[in-house]
C-alpha cells in the first residue's frame, strides 16, 4: 500500500484528499505557493514543501518542482485534485519516468479525453451518442463565423483543452460567433496553454447531466449513478445533485452503459466522469469526459456510500474494485451548493480579502440528515486573487428531494461568513424557488430566472414575520438588558420600506408575537451580542436568521434577503417621514473596474465617441477574462488605467462626458 501521498493541489480538494488519506493510514505532503503559505492545506498535511511564487505558473504548474517535493519527502504516489495539473498528460508522464504513482488514469487516456475534439471522435466510435459540430481547428474569427452559420446558431465555442468553464461562449449571431472565438482563444492559451478551438451546436432547453465513473487495473469499470449539475453560471457549475429529477431508469441505464463502453475504449482506470446534455426530451449527448475527480464529487459518495478518493488510491494500488454494478446504491438525494467568494448584486463579480467570520453549519450525518462541508479556508484567512474564489462546497442529504433542499436552505441560513462578497444570499434564494424545488432545471435556470441579475429575494409571508418577529424580540431583550424591565412592549418594525406594527409579551425566552394578521407564540434564541438568531414557532416551523447590529434595529439576512430592519417606539416612528433621504453620488460617466482584477486591454482612447454595446476594456480576475462595454452614446473624456495595471474593485478605468 501507498504509504505517503503528495497532493498537487491546494484548497479545499487537498483538504479532501488528506481526509482520506489519513482516514486510510497515509502520511501526506502539501505543496504551497507564497500565497498559501498559511493555507489551510499547509496546515493540515504531515509535512509541506513550498514550490514557488503565488501564480499558478510559477508554483501549483511547475511539474519539476512537484517531482522535486516528492523525492525530497519519499511521497511514493501523488493525487492531482482538479484543475491544475490533474488532466496534463506530461504531468503523468513525468511522475511515471520518476517511478512516482500517479493517483489517476493511464496517460494515454489523458490524452485521448483531453483533447475535446479527439474525444469526440472517440465517442462517435465508441457508439455515445453525439452533439453535431466542427471538430477540425478553426483558424481564425472568419472561420469561426463561417463554421457557425453553416451549423446553425445558437453555437457553443469552447476551447479544446478547456474546461471549469474557462475558454466556453455561447453565440447566438455573427458578431458574438467573432467576439466568443477571440475570447475563448485568449483565455484558453491563458488558463491551459492551448489555444485550440472547436464549435457545436448548442442544444436548446439543455441539461447538464453527467455520469460518476471508476475504473481498476483489471478491466472493471462502473458508473456510479448521475448527477445533474445544470445551474450555472458562465458555464460554472453552482448547484448539483444527484440523483437528476429527469432522469429515468432507462435513460440512466443507457448513459451509463454508453459512458463504461467509452471508458473501456480508451483503457481508462481510476475516477472519471463522462459529460452529458439532455434535451427536453430526454435525448443526451456527449460533451467530455472529465478524466481526474470533479469539483462535485461529494453528492455522489453522499448517495451511493462509497468514498471515491479512497477508491482512487486503491485502483493506484493496483488493487480491484471492491463491487460490482449491481452492487452501486442510490440511496435518498444528495444537493451541493459552492460557496463563491463573489458578490451576486455586482453580477457575481470576483470578490477578494480576508475572511473575518467564517462559521460553517455543524456536520452531521444519520438515517434521516447529512449535512457535510468541504472547504479549503479558515476564520482570518485570505481569499486570493491568484486562484479560484471557491470558499466551500456546502452538501446535504436527505431520504428524498425535498428533504435535502429543505436541508440545505437551513444550512446556508446558517452559515456565516463576513469580510469577502459571497454567493450565500442568491444560493439561498435558489433553494425557495418553485420551479427549482420542482426539478424543472435547465443551463439557462439563472439567466431565465434571474434575467435583470440577482437583486436579493422576495421573502413569503411566513418568512416576513419571521424577519418582523425576530427583529421585535431582539429589540426588546436589547431594552430588556439596558432597563431590567419585562413587559407587554409595542414596537414598530420597518422592514426595508414596508412597517408593521408588533406586540410582544415576553416571559423568559417565550415570545408571543401580535402583528395584523398573526398571532403566535416561539421561543427565541438570541441574547444581545449574538450573530446568529433562531426562532422555534409553536406550529414546529423554524427560522435561522444572521443578525448584525445597525442604527435603531439590525441588518438581518435570511433566505436570500438582505435586510435592513429598524425597530422603533411607535411615536418616534411617526417622526420618520420627516428625516431627510440621502442621494448617492451620480457615477454614470465613469467606468469602474467591476472586480478587483488585471487590465487586459483598452479599446479606446481619449476623444472617442463610443457607442451603446461597443467594447471598451477587458478585465482579467481569477483567469476569467470579463469584457466592459458602452452603456450609452458617449465621447471619452480621460483614461485612467492602462494595460497591465492591476485595479481595485470600482477604481476609475474611463471617463465620459456627452456628445
Amino acid at each position: 500500500m501507498i504509504t505517503k501521498l503528495l497532493i498537487a493541489n491546494r484548497g479545499e480538494i487537498a483538504c479532501r484528499v488528506i481526509k482520506t488519506a489519513r482516514k486510510m493510514g497515509i502520511a501526506t505532503v502539501a505543496v504551497y505557493s507564497d500565497a498559501d503559505r498559511e493555507a489551510l492545506h499547509v496546515r493540515m498535511a504531515d509535512e509541506a514543501v513550498h514550490i514557488g511564487a503565488s501564480p499558478a505558473k510559477d508554483s501549483y504548474l511547475q511539474i519539476d518542482k512537484i517531482i522535486a517535493a516528492c523525492k525530497q519527502t519519499g511521497a511514493q504516489a501523488v493525487h492531482p485534485g482538479y484543475g491544475f495539473l490533474s488532466e496534463n498528460p506530461k504531468f503523468a508522464e513525468a511522475l511515471d519516468a520518476a517511478g512516482i504513482i500517479f493517483v489517476g488514469p493511464p496517460v494515454k487516456a489523458i490524452e485521448a479525453m483531453g483533447d475535446k475534439i479527439t474525444s469526440k471522435k472517440l465517442a462517435a466510435a465508441a457508439g455515445v451518442s453525439t452533439v453535431p459540430g466542427h471538430m477540425a481547428l478553426i483558424a481564425d474569427a472568419d472561420e469561426a463565423v463561417t463554421i457557425s452559420k453553416s451549423i446553425g446558431y445558437p453555437v457553443m465555442i469552447k476551447a479544446s483543452a478547456g474546461g471549469g468553464g474557462k475558454g466556453m461562449r455561447i453565440a447566438w449571431n455573427d458578431a458574438e460567433a467573432r467576439e466568443g472565438f477571440e475570447r475563448s482563444k485568449s483565455e484558453a492559451a491563458s488558463s491551459f496553454g492551448d489555444d485550440r478551438i472547436f464549435i457545436e451546436k448548442f442544444v436548446t432547453e439543455p441539461r447538464h447531466i453527467e455520469i460518476q465513473l471508476i475504473g481498476d487495473q483489471h478491466g472493471n469499470v462502473l458508473y456510479l449513478n448521475e448527477r445533474e449539475c445544470s445551474i450555472q453560471r458562465r458555464n460554472q457549475k453552482v448547484i448539483e445533485e444527484a440523483p437528476s429529477p429527469f432522469l429515468d431508469e432507462a435513460t440512466r441505464k443507457a448513459m451509463g452503459e454508453q459512458s463504461v463502453a467509452l471508458a473501456k475504449a480508451v483503457g481508462y482506470t481510476s475516477a472519471g466522469t463522462v459529460e452529458f446534455i439532455v434535451d427536453g426530451n430526454r435525448n443526451f449527448y456527449f460533451l467530455e469526459m472529465n478524466t481526474r475527480l470533479q469539483v462535485e464529487h461529494p453528492v455522489t459518495e453522499l448517495i451511493t456510500g462509497l468514498d471515491l478518493v479512497e477508491l482512487m488510491i486503491r485502483v493506484a494500488n493496483g488493487e480491484k474494485l471492491p463491487l460490482t454494478q449491481d452492487q452501486v446504491q442510490r440511496n435518498g438525494w444528495a444537493i451541493e451548493s459552492r460557496l463563491y467568494a463573489e458578490d451576486p448584486y455586482r453580477n457575481f463579480l470576483p470578490s477578494t480579502g480576508r475572511l473575518t467570520r467564517y462559521r460553517p453549519p455543524a456536520e452531521s450525518a444519520n438515517d434521516t440528515l447529512a449535512v457535510r462541508n468541504d472547504t479549503g479556508v479558515f476564520e482570518g484567512g485570505e481569499i486570493s486573487t491568484f486562484y479560484d474564489p471557491m470558499i466551500a462546497k456546502l452538501c446535504t442529504w436527505g431520504p428524498t428531494r425535498l428533504e435535502a433542499i429543505d436541508a440545505m436552505a437551513v444550512s446556508l441560513d446558517s452559515f456565516e461568513v463576513e469580510g469577502v462578497g459571497n454567493n450565500l444570499p442568491f444560493l439561498s434564494t435558489v433553494m425557495d424557488q418553485e420551479r427549482f424545488r420542482e426539478g424543472r432545471l435547465t443551463t439557462g435556470y439563472i439567466a431565465e430566472e434571474f434575467p435583470e441579475g440577482f437583486h436579493g429575494a422576495e421573502l413569503s409571508e411566513q418568512h416576513l414575520f419571521d424577519v418582523t418577529a425576530a427583529a421585535a424580540g431582539m429589540m426588546a431583550r436589547r431594552e430588556q438588558r439596558r432597563t431590567g424591565a419585562v413587559a407587554e412592549s409595542h414596537w414598530h418594525v420597518q422592514v426595508d420600506d414596508s412597517a408593521t406594527p408588533v406586540t410582544l409579551h415576553q416571559q423568559g425566552l417565550e415570545l408571543q408575537v401580535d402583528v395584523g394578521w398573526r398571532s403566535q407564540a416561539a421561543h427565541l434564541h438570541w441574547q444581545p451580542g449574538d450573530k446568529v438568531a433562531r426562532l422555534d414557532w409553536s406550529d414546529g416551523h423554524k427560522a435561522t436568521l444572521k443578525v448584525t447590529p445597525a442604527t435603531s434595529g439590525f441588518r438581518i439576512r435570511y433566505r436570500g434577503a438582505d435586510l435592513k430592519v429598524m425597530v422603533l417606539r411607535p411615536h418616534i416612528a411617526a417622526l420618520l417621514k420627516h428625516m431627510p433621504v440621502k442621494v448617492p453620488p451620480d457615477m454614470s460617466k465613469y467606468l469602474l473596474c467591476p472586480m478587483p482584477g488585471q487590465i487586459v486591454r483598452i479599446d479606446v482612447s481619449e476623444g472617442d465617441i463610443v457607442e451603446d454595446g461597443q467594447t471598451l476594456a477587458i478585465v482579467e480576475a481569477m483567469k476569467m477574462e470579463n469584457v466592459l462595454k458602452a452603456e450609452k452614446r458617449a465621447r471619452v473624456s480621460k483614461v485612467h488605467a492602462t494595460p497591465g495595471a492591476v485595479l481595485a474593485v470600482d477604481q476609475v478605468i474611463l471617463e465620459f462626458e456627452a456628445v
